[in-house]
């Protein structure tokens, strides 16, 4: 048996170690910034290569839609109500968004967004993926205006850290 499976766990041990160097290379990316604690350096890093301009969205709508955590809408005359997320944007940025506001949910306390829905948190856990959602798309519209410099951190209640000391072995 270990004869058969000795050729897997080799390939298993170099798929790792190509992970891990391609997981540092990306860090790199941003090892010489201040970034939100809590936020990680490697979750910055494919947020900002799945942006890739963050200039290039003109107003905080447009960066939400690219997201794709937008609720879906059912107007009729004078009733307006909304639905699910829409789902049309970018699938893996709404996967890092959404692991992320977990992580800033924990190590941001002062950000303006959990301040806002920390009492609907204590709910269920249906609503509390719901928050989730929302805070992502909210995240998404922060680091928009962080990264266009339309905002600082201290406005946005994040406290900052060097990517250096955010980043942990696998």
């Amino acid at each position: 048996m270990r004869e058969q499976l000795e050729p897997i766990v080799t390939q298993i041990r170099a798929c790792r170690a190509q992970l891990v160097k391609l997981s540092a290379a990306l860090e790199a990316r941003v090892a010489e910034q201040m970034i939100p604690t809590g936020l990680g350096s490697l979750t910055l890093a494919l947020l900002d290569g799945e942006v890739c301009n963050w200039h290039r969205f003109k107003h905080r709508k447009a960066i939400g839609s690219y997201t794709g955590c937008c609720p879906s809408e059912y107007s009729t005359g004078g009733v307006q109500r909304f639905g699910p997320i829409d789902r049309q944007g970018n699938k893996h940025m709404r996967v890092l968004l959404v692991e992320a506001v977990w992580r800033l949910l924990k190590w941001q306390p002062g950000w303006h967004a959990r301040q806002k829905y920390l009492a609907r948190l204590k709910h269920g856990a249906s609503l509390k993926k719901k928050i989730a959602v929302a805070l992502a798309r909210q995240l998404a519209i922060d680091l928009w205006r962080w990264r266009t410099g339309r905002a600082t951190a201290a406005e946005l209640g994040w406290t900052l850290k060097n990517a250096i000391e955010e980043t942990t072995p696998l």
